[in-house]
């Protein structure tokens, strides 16, 4: 079989990349991130000292129904463990996360080392204005704290920001994570200008990506690392989000303030099961019969709306529905099998595989059924409708609304019109035009997404204010503006001559 050649792109960017950084081999890249895993024999049941978990795919289980195995990351075996199950391999997986046990899941995860983000679609002109808003002020517009590494997958990035000290995940520092990365998420994610890609694909904290040094099999290419920064603290990616994404280590819960003799009269079928009955697991939803098989099956028609890079995560939400649902798992799987057929049609870089709804399986009966509707959208850009009118009919609902709000603004004196007419659209103009300063106005419509009468309203004023208060310089981590800029030229010029070598990866 002929050996792949490796995508333009990827040849691009990993010439830039080797001629800025250096390059860090895989088995330094997880001992940097993962310091203090423990060794052969430490293990035992304390939750005081986690590891690292990675998957990775053995040559034996081919033809088997077995996917990947599971693999602790111990400190004194590591080095052999990387050359015998990571290296050259392709399908490995490892996230940021150390856990408790072998079960690498939201439910085990422990300790976070690192917060990694996925960032597709990235040539050289998505390359130069990552880099180009690493490190600038935070308060300045889509600019982004400066990573430990960046991660090459192929045709995209994996951002690694390692911490100086890792965050002791308790429950409620999980969800004050996960809206952390989001925050970040979207500030790095930016059509036509760090992306190709115009969807937004959220992921959860613990997920798994491509190990360094392992093979990216549809390009046949290696996944390689490169040192972009030093370790990072809370305090500094705090700084990049907005104030209510942030991560307060000190609030771990969010405790309530009512007495418990309060609890007990306000809510007594919580304190019967929680304080009498001591069951502390959250109350599943009660859905039952028609109704609850009706959301299931009203989830599994929406998988036509789906777009590519976001398959995995409907079939992971059409899991959480049949939990909610109590559809059992044989006609769960059955479903999932003949709507995969469908989503693998779905154009898209990555090819959809068996291997993704069997992962997508493994939270069936996990405690995923309180899954937050808004998390499903963030996972699967699907918008749901909220049912907020209490089964009442609109006129009805209105009505009580209205008189509410009118009742709350009287005591405070205040007019509920101030402060709610629509928002000028000439700001998104101006932030589009300090990055496109040429664009035409077709451009600002496909930009922004605004409309034609919008776009022509306020073209020629934010052309101008764009231009009276240009962006300061920003300076990549490490680098001069200048320096860079003289880089990403060299190869520009290289492509335009043909003279960009290609990049030989193992065999």
């Amino acid at each position: 079989m002929a050996k792949k050649e490796p995508p333009q792109e990827y040849i691009e960017v990993l010439e830039v990349l080797n001629v800025l950084y250096d390059e860090v081999d895989g088995c330094s890249f997880y001992d940097y991130i993962f310091p203090d895993n423990q060794k052969q024999g430490e293990q035992c049941g304390h939750y005081e000292k986690p590891n690292a978990v990675y998957l990775y795919t053995n040559e034996k289980d081919s033809g088997s129904r077995r996917r990947l195995r599971r693999r602790i990351m111990l400190s004194d075996t590591w080095k052999e463990d990387y050359i015998n199950y990571v290296e050259q391999n392709p399908s490995t997986l490892c996230s940021g996360i150390a856990y408790r046990g072998r079960a690498n899941n939201l439910e085990n995860a422990q300790r976070m080392y690192a917060l990694a983000i996925d960032l597709d679609g990235v040539g050289l002109y998505e390359l130069k204005n990552l880099l180009l808003r690493f490190g600038q002020p935070a308060e300045n517009i889509r600019t982004l704290p400066v990573p430990t590494f960046l991660v090459m997958s192929g045709t995209g990035f994996h951002v690694y920001y390692v911490f100086e000290e890792p965050i002791d995940l308790f429950p409620n520092i999980k969800l004050q994570m996960k809206s952390l990365k989001y925050d970040l998420t979207f500030r790095m994610w930016d059509y036509k200008s760090t992306s190709k890609k115009d969807k937004v694909q959220y992921q959860s904290i613990v997920q798994g990506f491509r190990m360094v040094g392992s093979i990216n099999p549809k390009y046949d290419v290696e996944v390689k690392a490169f040192q972009i920064g030093g370790r990072v603290t809370l305090e500094y990616l705090n700084s990049y989000v907005k104030p209510q994404n942030r991560v307060d280590v000190n609030r771990r819960f969010a405790p309530s303030k009512m007495s418990r003799e309060q609890a007990k009269e306000s809510y007594p079928e919580w304190y019967q099961r929680v304080v009498v009955e001591k069951n502390k697991r959250q109350k599943k939803w009660d859905i039952k019969g028609k109704q609850g098989f009706a959301l299931y099956n009203w989830w599994l028609n929406r998988a036509g709306e789906i777009t590519g890079g976001h398959r995995y995560y409907y079939l992971m939400c059409l899991v959480i529905y049949a939990c909610k649902c109590d559809v059992p798992k044989e006609k769960l799987k059955a479903d999932m099998y003949e709507v995969f057929d469908k989503l693998k049609l779905i154009e898209h870089d990555n090819p959809l595989t068996e291997e993704d709804v069997e992962s997508a399986l493994e939270v069936y009966s996990k405690e995923y059924y309180n899954f937050k509707i808004s998390d499903i959208e963030y996972l699967t850009d699907l918008h749901i409708e909220r049912n907020k009118r209490n089964y009442q009919k609109q006129k009805d609902h209105l009505e009580e609304a209205r008189a509410i709000r009118d009742i709350r603004m009287k005591r405070q004196n205040k007019d509920w019109r101030e402060g709610n007419g629509r928002k000028s659209a000439e700001p998104i103009i101006v932030d589009f035009f300090r990055e496109n300063p040429t664009a035409s106005k077709a451009e600002v419509i496909r930009g922004t997404g605004l409309s034609k009468p919008t776009v022509y309203k306020y073209y020629e004023a934010a052309k101008e204010k764009a231009q009276l208060k240009p962006a300061e310089p920003i300076v990549a981590a490490g680098l001069d503006t200048e320096e860079l800029r003289a880089v990403f030229s060299r190869c520009e010029n290289l492509q335009r001559i043909g003279r960009v070598d290609r990049v030989n990866h193992r065999d």
